[in-house]
């Protein structure tokens, strides 16, 4: 379901009474899950879960945590260090381009989610999610409007989730150099589509957006660019 939270009435960071609430209410691994890239021109939409520790001295080391889009590069790095290290448990799952061209971008979002959850060392009890649902997951959930400004846990997964797809498009810029993907991280910034007018697209754009959808491609003829769908879990926790 979708919490009915009036976006307006936004608190000055985010906060873990959610996750309060459904702790005592017997959930004991709630995760948290966000994603990034969904309007990129190229790359893969990403989606970050985080299961974070009920202990209060490691939750509040992360008090600085706020949604990813209000930090800054450097502040995301340092915090996106800081969860990996607290969190009982984190995992990351994209959707590529070829498969966001073939499923749609909603679909593929979910996809990623539900690769990010299975990347996790432990299942969840319980996922707040930042707005979206996913039915395909059968598990107890609840999408919270500006969710990265409400949840700890969801904050949390925006940083991991934006630092991680970053570190890729920057790798990709390496293969792939002229676009300026180390730059825009894939959207569609001026410079990128005066790039993709002189280049034509790479094997990572979406050839299903606009304006790449108006440019004529062979799929066939674009080298694949590999690259693995979920990784990075923590196992250094012993949970029995």
């Amino acid at each position: 379901m979708t919490s009915g939270i009036n976006p307006e009435t936004l608190p000055a960071k985010p906060h873990l009474r959610h996750e309060t609430a459904l702790w005592a209410n017997g959930a004991l691994w709630i995760a948290g899950i966000d994603e990034t890239g969904r309007g990129a021109l190229a790359g893969p939409v990403l989606v970050a879960a985080v299961i974070l520790p009920q202990m209060a001295e490691q939750t509040l080391g992360l008090a600085g945590v706020r949604d990813s889009k209000q930090m800054t590069p450097a502040q995301r790095s340092t915090w996106s260090t800081a969860i990996r290290n607290s969190a009982v448990s984190w995992g990351v799952g994209l959707a590529t381009a070829p498969e966001i061209d073939a499923l749609g971008i909603a679909p593929a979002t979910r996809l990623a989610a539900t690769r990010a959850i299975q990347a996790l060392k432990i299942c969840p009890d319980y996922l707040l999610l930042d707005y979206f649902n996913l039915p395909e997951v059968p598990i107890p959930q609840i999408a919270l409007i500006k969710g990265d400004r409400h949840s700890l846990s969801i904050a949390a997964a925006s940083v991991v989730a934006k630092t991680t797809r970053d570190d890729i498009l920057v790798a990709m810029d390496r293969h792939y150099p002229g676009y300026g993907f180390a730059e825009h991280k894939g959207y569609g910034t001026e410079s990128h589509r005066a790039a993709i007018e002189c280049l034509g697209p790479s094997p990572v754009h979406r050839l299903s957006f606009a304006p790449l959808n108006r440019i004529s491609v062979d799929v066939n003829t674009l080298p694949i660019y590999k690259m693995p769908v979920s990784f990075a879990r923590r196992e250094d926790h012993d949970r029995k």
